[in-house]
């Protein structure tokens, strides 16, 4: 049987982990119920497992037979995020979330089901695979940094060489359509930093503001004049994004605040605008707290950096997916993704690819389905399979073309076209 066979085979085993995941979603970096049932899913199975000290991730060595125990066979890496969110979910699945707070809301109860089930297809054919497969079963991806914990503690050494190739896939619940795998060579998905401002006034009587420097004036100074910065100082076609999430100020009407306080978050889409970015907002902020009359502490801090696929990765994905499902279910993104993600580091440190596969429940509008991150958001259980199926292939052709860049393959375990 082919790859896409035999991951059609275990379409159900595949969605039942999934929807166990689902009803116990965990967030952050400790995730131990999560583990649990990845490592139960992976049991028997002729992988080296390893645990993480920093946090509950799993990392799994699959050593192929395809051309013995050569020390310098390549690696290559499948990364699987396996956190949920801080969100109630509403949308009153059978399997729905148990833990009150708490979802899958982005579709990692998805991606952890999919590398399992690459774990088996892999296994299964063990003998096409040309040097090693690290299987990144990663926590905390939703703002912890996950993978880079991960990093440290050494995932891209686990096979006991340097990782050779990285790949990662991302459901949509919205935008994409069903089955529809997408990418980019370039910038797929923005960088995001921080911003913490904190102003410092003189509180008094809301009646005498002459008395008080108030600190609200100025922060509603700055939130507006971060926008009209970004119109007037960074080229539209590269863009930069400021969104101010938290602003809190005062306890009553009537009594001017000692301080104010927001956040926002900034996305740039190119290194040069975000090494610009981190100089000009703090000093527009100094400028507009001095102008004021007020203090002004500012925080700028750099988090994830631009996920960038590698070129002939992505061409590698392109033509897998082409070889397994037809080339109509790949189409190139024209523009990045606003959101960003922190398998950026591995492709900070490794050429590979990040692949985004649309999940949108059957008879869904994909322009008008609940997207990602919304306590509506919804995931086809239909995608596991050719999820499972793309991992597994993207692995058995990279290591068939060795270290160095992805190359067509000169063989395919695909025996012909087929859909799922």
């Amino acid at each position: 049987m082919t790859v896409l066979e035999d991951a059609h085979a275990m379409a159900g085993e595949l969605a039942a982990l999934r929807h166990a995941l689902h009803a116990e979603p965990e967030i952050g970096l400790d995730l131990p119920r999560t583990q649990e049932k990845v490592l139960t899913a992976l049991q028997g199975l002729p992988l080296e497992i390893s645990t993480g000290t920093g946090t509950t991730s799993v990392t799994a060595v699959l050593r192929g037979t395809a051309s013995g125990s050569a020390p310098d066979a390549p690696v290559v890496l499948l990364r699987g995020d396996m956190d949920a969110l801080p969100v109630q979910e509403a949308d009153g699945l059978p399997y729905a979330s148990k833990v009150e707070g708490a979802m899958h809301a982005c579709g990692h109860d998805l991606h952890t089901s999919m590398l399992v089930g690459a774990a088996r297809l892999l296994v299964q054919h063990r003998d096409k695979l040309h040097g090693d497969v690290v299987l990144m079963f990663q926590p905390g991806e939703e703002g912890w940094d996950g993978a880079g914990v991960m990093l440290d503690e050494g995932v891209l050494q686990a096979a006991g060489r340097p990782v050779d190739a990285a790949y990662a896939l991302h459901v949509f619940s919205g935008l994409v359509p069903q089955g529809q795998f997408v990418s980019r060579p370039g910038t797929v998905m923005s960088a995001s930093d921080a911003l913490y401002v904190t102003v410092v006034g003189a509180g008094g009587h809301g009646s005498t503001p002459h008395l008080a420097k108030d600190p609200v004036t100025a922060v509603s100074a700055m939130v507006t004049q971060l926008q009209a910065m970004v119109t007037r100082e960074f080229d539209i076609f590269d863009p930069v994004v400021v969104t101010v999430g938290s602003l809190h100020a005062g306890t009553r009407r009537n009594v001017i605040p000692e301080t104010a306080t927001f956040e926002a978050t900034v996305r740039t889409f190119s290194a040069a605008a975000r090494e610009r970015m981190m100089e000009a907002a703090p000093r527009l902020l100094r400028g507009i707290a001095a102008a004021y009359g007020v203090g002004v502490d500012v925080d700028y801090v750099a988090e994830y950096p631009l996920t960038v696929t590698d070129a002939d990765e992505t061409a590698h994905v392109q033509r897998t997916v082409g070889e397994l499902f037809g080339a109509d279910r790949y189409r190139s993104m024209e523009h990045p993704l606003g959101g960003s993600e922190d398998f950026s580091r591995v492709l900070g440190a490794v050429p590979g690819s990040f692949v985004g596969l649309g999940a949108v429940p059957t008879g869904l509008d994909p322009a008008r389905a609940p997207f990602n991150h919304s306590p509506y958001a919804r995931y086809d259980d239909a995608v596991l399979a050719d999820g499972a199926a793309l991992y597994a292939e993207l692995a058995v052709q990279r290591l068939m073309n060795g270290t160095g860049s992805a190359v067509p393959a000169s063989t395919s375990t695909r025996t012909g076209d087929a859909h799922g």
